[in-house]
């Protein structure tokens, strides 16, 4: 039976290259540690990781009116429905979700960050998601339609952003 290296030759050379370095006879050089977060910013950001990733765990699910479970959900359903199940109790509505987080810059967009939008003539907020890194978003659109995944450039949504908020700072 032969054996095919899933990994490439480039990862086996590193490897290599790791044990030799390893097994050289000169004495390792101190290094000053070097910290660019904290380790609550990175327990924050491993959380918000978390959110994002449960999101596009569920694109392709139905969008169900007033849903929070896997039959379905709107758009306030599926953030209350992922930081439930990550342990945190949040408001249900896209309005109530708004007023509970807190701000975020748009510039500096985390993964798990709300994204929230006013669809309507309204001065309310109308419609949430969540950021999913790399300018896109994960939401529940309407009736009709599934969980997808958008770009924060996308003609409809990106002029209907008002604002961004982090629900999940208290699970550090």
């Amino acid at each position: 039976m032969s054996r095919v290296c899933v990994f490439g030759p480039r990862l086996a050379a590193l490897a290599l290259s790791g044990v030799l370095v390893a097994c050289s006879s000169a004495p390792p050089r101190e290094q000053p540690i070097r910290s660019i977060e904290s380790p609550i910013e990175q327990v924050t950001q491993a959380f918000g990781d978390e959110i994002a990733l449960r999101a596009i765990a569920q694109v392709g699910t139905a969008y169900r009116y007033g849903g929070a479970d896997l039959k379905g959900f709107d758009c306030s359903g599926l953030v209350f429905f992922i930081h439930r199940e990550l342990g945190l109790t949040v408001p249900r509505t896209a309005a109530d979700q708004y007023s509970a987080s807190r701000p975020v810059n748009v510039h500096a967009l985390a993964p798990g960050d709300l994204l929230f939008f006013r669809t309507t003539n309204t001065k309310r907020i109308t419609h949430v998601g969540i950021y999913a890194g790399e300018g896109r978003f994960v939401h529940a659109p309407q009736t009709g339609r599934t969980i997808e995944l958008r770009d924060l450039r996308d003609d409809y949504y990106g002029p209907r952003l008002v604002g961004a908020g982090r629900l999940h700072d208290d699970a550090t």
